[in-house]
C-alpha cells in the first residue's frame, strides 16, 4: 500500500500525473493468513507442570506480541525474538528484521551471532551485539563505536531465535509472502484503477464540441478569454445566434464505459486469489449467485492448509525461545528435562461450527478412544485455555462435593 506505480505514459493526461491509486490486496492476503495463527497454550509435551512456561509467556505479553513475529516473517521473510535479563522473568522481545541481522548455522539450526542497530533519544546511533557468552551494548561516537554496557551471561548460546518464512534448501534466510507475482498483479490492478479514475473524469464531465460559435462565446464581459471550466458550465449553455440567425451546433462525445475496467479488476482479483491462497471474495470479487456455506469452506481449504503448515513452521522457534528463557533463568544445567519437548498449542485455523466440533468429540468419547474427562475433548470442542482451566476447576469442585456426600452417607 506504500508503493507508487508509474504509469506507462499513454492514457493518463499530463494534468492527472499527480493522481495515484493504492490497492491493499497484499495486505489482505498477509492478514488473512496471520489471523489464523493464534497461540492458545504453552505446555510441556510430557504433561509436567507448565506453570513456569505460562508465567514467562504471559509476563512478556507474548499472547499478542507473538503476532508481530508472524506478521514480520510474512512481510519481510524473517523476524527475530531476543532473550535478555528481565526483572522477575527473562525478557523476551520481538525484533524487526529492519533493525537486526543474524548469522545462522544451517547444520545446528541456530543463530551464531546477531546485531541490532537502532537510534536512541537525541539521534545517537546505538547497537547491541549478541554473542554466545556475552550481550554487548554499543554507541557511536566521533571516534567510532564504544562499549556502553556488557552482560557476560555465559549461557553458551546466542539468545536470538529467527523465524524464517518460505525457506528453501538453498535459501534459509526466508522469503516474503508478497512474491514477485503478487507485486506484478498489484501494479497491474493499480494501473487499472488509475485508468478508471481518469475515465470517470470524462464520464462525469464528457467532452463536448461546438461548431459555428463566435469568439465572444468564450470571452467574459471585458473580452478576456474564459477558462475551460467556466466555458464548460456557463457560457456554453447560452450561445447566441450568428449573423445568419443560425444557432451553433453543440454535441457531445460518447464517454467510455467503466464496466470494462471492472471486468479487468475482477480478472486480476481471481488471479490474485490463487497467488495468495485466499477465497476470491476476500479481494472483493463477487458473483450474481451468493456462495453457499459449503462453497465458502471449500474455497478456504487452501488457506487453512497453509495456516496449518505455518503453525508447524513457527512452533519450533517458539519452543526454542522458551528453552532459551529457561536457560537464562536456571542456567544450562538447571533446565528441566521436560524442556526438551515443549508443545505450542494453536487454535484451529479452520472455521468449523461448534456443533461439528462437539459431534466429533462425542463420537471419540463414545467409542472409547479418549476419556470423557480428557483435556483433548475440551480442545476438540473449541474451548480456549482459560475456559479449559475453568472446566478443570469445576470438575475438581464437583468431585469434592461428591466425595463429601459419599463420606456423609457412610
Amino acid at each position: 500500500g506504500e508503493q507508487v506505480v508509474n504509469d506507462l505514459g499513454i492514457s493518463i493526461p499530463p494534468q492527472l500525473k499527480g493522481l495515484h491509486t493504492v490497492i491493499g490486496w497484499p495486505q489482505i492476503g498477509v492478514d488473512a493468513l496471520e489471523r489464523r495463527l493464534d497461540i492458545d497454550m504453552i505446555r510441556y509435551a510430557d504433561g509436567s507442570n507448565s506453570s513456569e512456561l505460562t508465567e514467562i509467556w504471559g509476563a512478556n505479553q507474548l499472547w499478542h506480541e507473538s503476532q508481530l513475529a508472524h506478521l514480520d516473517a510474512f512481510v519481510y521473510g524473517r523476524s527475530y525474538a531476543a532473550v535478555g535479563t528481565g526483572e522477575d522473568v527473562p525478557l523476551i522481545t520481538i525484533e524487526s528484521p529492519l533493525d537486526m541481522a543474524a548469522r545462522y548455522d544451517v547444520r545446528s539450526r541456530m543463530v551464531t551471532a546477531g546485531l541490532r542497530e537502532y537510534v536512541e533519544e537525541g539521534g545517537v546511533r546505538a547497537a547491541t551485539l549478541y554473542l554466545p557468552q556475552s550481550t554487548i551494548s554499543l554507541a557511536e561516537e566521533s571516534s567510532g563505536w564504544v562499549i556502553t554496557d556488557r552482560d557476560d551471561h555465559n549461557v553458551g548460546v546466542v539468545p536470538i531465535v529467527r523465524f524464517s518464512n518460505r525457506q528453501r534448501a538453498a535459501d534459509r534466510v526466508g522469503r516474503s509472502e508478497i512474491t514477485p507475482a503478487v507485486m506484478s498483479i498489484t501494479d497491474a490492478a493499480c494501473r487499472t484503477l488509475l485508468g478508471m479514475e481518469v475515465s470517470r473524469e470524462f464520464f462525469a464531465a464528457p467532452q463536448r464540441y461546438i461548431l459555428g460559435a463566435s469568439e465572444g462565446a468564450f470571452e467574459d464581459q471585458e473580452g478576456n478569454p474564459l477558462d475551460a471550466w467556466s466555458t464548460y458550465v456557463g457560457r456554453v449553455l447560452g450561445l447566441e445566434r450568428d449573423e445568419d440567425g443560425q444557432l451553433p451546433e453543440v454535441g457531445q462525445f460518447a464517454a467510455g464505459d467503466p464496466s470494462a475496467f471492472t471486468r479487468v479488476l475482477d480478472l486480476y482479483a481471481r488471479v490474485m486469489a490463487t497467488q495468495l491462497s485466499v477465497p476470491p471474495q476476500y479481494l472483493g470479487y463477487t458473483t450474481d449467485n451468493p456462495a453457499s456455506a459449503d462453497a465458502i469452506r471449500s474455497s478456504e481449504s487452501q488457506l487453512v492448509k497453509t495456516a496449518e503448515r505455518k503453525q508447524r513452521l513457527f512452533g519450533t522457534p517458539w519452543a526454542d525461545v522458551l528453552r532459551l528463557a529457561l536457560i537464562w533463568q536456571h542456567g544450562a544445567e538447571g533446565v528441566p528435562a521436560a524442556a526438551r519437548a515443549i508443545d505450542i498449542g494453536w487454535m484451529n485455523p479452520a472455521t468449523p461450527t461448534v456443533s461439528a466440533q462437539t459431534d466429533a468429540a462425542v463420537k471419540l468419547v463414545t467409542a472409547g478412544i479418549i476419556p470423557a474427562d480428557s483435556d483433548v475433548a475440551l480442545e476438540m470442542v473449541g474451548l480456549r485455555e482459560e475456559q479449559r482451566a475453568r472446566v478443570r476447576a469445576d470438575r475438581r469442585r464437583s468431585q469434592g462435593r461428591q466425595l463429601l456426600q459419599e463420606i456423609g452417607a457412610r
